[in-house]
């Protein structure tokens, strides 16, 4: 009789056991990217005081960028604001960019002085035009980057005051993307994805001053002696354009007659 018990006992043991090692309930599934960022959307953004900034800079503040997880899919929106404070940038948020080159029919790289009233980098050069598409449904078309470009005519204009029909969004050329995150200081930087869009055409400029303190086209030779005084602290460089003119740029520039080789859209630069 106490053999029969003690098999029951193990017996029932043994169920306990399987029970305990089930597999979890597929109706409910782990939290996705989308959804731990609907936890960062309710939870309190850092209180930044930007009483000394810039009021025409402070206003764009509101514009909505376009979320995105490491492989560059959409999963929400947020404040230009939001996507620019190291707090929230250390927490993972990813936005979408672009970087934009023009060079003229001398082949001379238009370069930008990004103005004092800019609230991140401000006073540094860099490419010929550098920003965001909007979370909206124009700018968030992903055929060939559509809505990209559409954001790059906007800027353009925008920025430089290139006229509009100067250049067509189909002009560009979209070679990649890179990856990269920098601290302008110790309250604000980027984190993006950006898209590297190539165009050479001769265009008119008229610059906005609260945009761009100054601008110019230069050479090859020209711009690497840019980056030898960068490197000398006797001027300032953007983090993003001095890694493309450390890595793919010269390259690249050699070879604006034949860009299709460079072209690449199924892989994301980390650097």
């Amino acid at each position: 009789m106490q053999t029969c018990c003690n098999s029951v006992q193990l017996i029932m043991l043994l169920m306990i056991s399987l029970q305990c090692r089930q597999p979890p309930n597929p109706s409910v599934p782990h939290r996705s990217f989308s959804e731990v960022r609907k936890l960062h959307s309710s939870a309190k953004m850092p209180e930044i005081n930007t009483d000394n900034l810039d009021e025409k800079q402070v206003q764009l503040l509101a514009e909505m960028c376009i979320l995105i997880d490491e492989d560059d899919s959409k999963i929400g929106a947020d404040t230009k604001k939001n996507c620019h404070l190291n707090a929230n940038i250390d927490k993972g948020l990813l936005h979408r960019a672009f970087s934009v080159f023009i060079f003229n029919s001398e082949e001379k790289l238009l370069l930008q002085q990004r103005s004092d009233a800019k609230i991140t980098f401000p006073g540094c050069y860099t490419n010929t035009c550098c920003s965001h598409p909007l979370h909206t449904a124009s700018e968030m078309e992903e055929t060939e980057a559509i809505g990209v470009r559409k954001a790059a005519q906007r800027r353009l204009q925008a920025e430089l005051g290139i006229p509009i029909e100067q250049v067509t969004p189909e002009e560009m050329t979209y070679l990649t993307r890179i990856h990269y995150k920098a601290q302008s200081d110790g309250v604000w930087g980027e984190h993006e994805i950006d898209y590297i869009l190539f165009l050479q055409k001769e265009v008119d400029l008229s610059p906005d001053p609260n945009e761009i303190k100054s601008h110019c086209y230069v050479t090859k030779e020209e711009l690497k002696e840019m980056l030898e005084r960068a490197k000398r602290n006797e001027l300032d460089i953007t983090p993003w354009f001095l890694l493309i003119a450390e890595t793919f740029l010269f390259e690249w520039w050699d070879n604006l007659h034949n860009l299709k080789q460079f072209m690449d859209h199924d892989h994301i630069h980390r650097m």
